[in-house]
Parts: structure tokens; C-alpha cells; sequence
């Protein structure tokens, strides 16, 4: 677990992937004023239930959604038909004590967007334009389960049009070997000093070319800090 200095009035979480023991240690010191979850959930019950210790102990709870949330319908439905599901931050910007916080949920996948992949040229830019082309995999009146955790460019045109100070991402920007210089570029749009991102299950710290900082935590991994802290360095 990354441990910060300063008063801890923030948490971020690593993919949890059933783990939820660096909660419970969050929940033996001070609880966080704030939560951000990176996705990759793998729960067995609803997100509600399995995160009451923090919502009841006065921590605002928000997350993105990873690739893994979208493997199972139970784990889809533990998520995004929980009572926290309006807390999925993906596609838009919350303010919070002055600080604004983006969020892109999701992985890439070739059969839509793969900026690796034919150029960076997406196959399909809307959800509404893969639908209409695929017509025989709708899964409740809409995407296919597995696309429900895709990253379409329409995604990015949204949070172009913002402004916001840290960026959490579940895919990873260029500073991992496997990780997508676009989302540099979403950041550099956005304004953000700051990526927090999941996923790769790696704990490092880095800065991009264009002097953004980034922090990718481990799986199950924490990181307690302040708004402060994070944006001084």
C-alpha cells in the first residue's frame, strides 16, 4: 500500500478483484473523507453491500468501471444495478472541495476502438452505431455484456469538452509499455496534473513528456492522500 505523509482525506483503489482488505485497513485508522475505485471489482454481492463499511463511516464513495466488470452478468449487475451505480464516474467530471475529477472507465477493444490497432482509426465511434450494426448481439435492449466495459471515442469527445485536475483511468497512458498515448492527450486536453490508473496491477509513479504525473496502483493496491498533496508534486 502507497502511504502518504499528509492527512489522509482521500483514498484510491486499485482493482480490487475480490479483495477489499485495504478497505477494511482504511477502515481501521481514520476513514477517508473521499473514495475512488479503479474498477475490476469481481464482487459476490452488491457493490453497496460489499462498500457499506465506507459509505456508513461518512466516505463519498465514486469509481470507474474496468474491463473484468463486465466478464459476468452477476458481476455487471454488482455493479451497475447497485445503489452506488450513479457514482460510476466514467464519461463526465465531479467537483469536489474545488478539486475536479474525471473519469474513463473501460478498456479498448479492436472490434471497436484500439488506438494500436488499423491506424487508431475506430471501427465504430458511437454505442448507437455498434448497435445498429449488430443487431444479433444486443444483450438487454443494448450492447453486447462484454462491450459494456468499451471504451468508444465518443467517450473522449465527451471529456474533451471539460476541465478537470486528475484523471482516473482503468486502461493506462503512455508511461506503461501497455498502456495508449491518447490518453495523455485526453489529460493534456482536460487540464489534469495528474493520472491515477489501474489495471496493470503495477505500483509506479512517473511523468509523461507532456509534465503530467502519473500513479498506477497495484491490484488490491491504496493509495491515502489529500487533494493537496497529490496536486503539489
Amino acid at each position: 500500500m502507497l502511504q502518504s505523509s499528509g492527512f489522509n482525506s482521500v483514498a484510491f483503489f486499485g482493482d480490487p478483484h475480490g479483495n477489499f482488505g485495504p478497505v477494511r485497513n482504511a477502515l481501521r485508522a481514520r476513514p477517508p473523507k473521499w473514495s475512488f475505485f479503479l474498477g475490476d471489482f469481481d464482487l459476490d454481492r452488491p457493490m453497496d453491500v460489499e462498500l457499506a463499511g465506507l459509505t456508513e463511516g461518512g466516505s463519498d464513495v465514486h469509481f470507474i468501471h474496468g474491463n473484468h466488470d463486465a466478464d459476468r452478468e452477476s458481476w455487471h449487475d454488482f455493479v451497475f444495478e447497485s445503489s452506488l451505480a450513479g457514482r460510476n464516474i466514467s464519461g463526465r467530471v465531479v467537483e469536489i472541495d474545488g478539486v475536479k475529477i474525471a473519469g474513463l472507465g473501460g478498456v479498448f477493444h479492436a472490434d471497436v476502438w484500439h488506438p494500436q490497432d488499423g491506424n487508431g482509426v475506430a471501427k465504430f465511434a458511437r454505442r448507437d452505431d455498434f448497435i445498429a450494426a449488430n443487431t444479433r448481439k444486443i444483450w438487454r435492449g443494448g450492447l453486447p455484456l462484454r462491450h459494456r466495459s468499451t471504451i468508444f471515442p465518443e467517450d473522449f469527445n465527451e471529456l474533451a469538452a471539460c476541465e478537470a485536475d486528475i484523471l482516473i483511468t482503468h486502461e493506462a497512458p503512455s508511461s506503461h509499455r501497455y498502456g495508449h498515448a491518447v490518453i495523455d492527450d485526453l489529460a493534456e486536453v482536460l487540464g489534469a496534473k495528474v493520472i491515477v490508473h489501474g489495471h496493470l496491477h503495477q505500483d509506479y509513479t512517473a511523468t509523461l513528456p507532456n509534465g503530467i504525473n502519473v500513479i498506477s496502483l497495484a491490484k488490491a493496491g491504496a493509495l491515502l492522500t489529500s487533494f493537496e498533496e497529490l496536486l503539489s508534486t
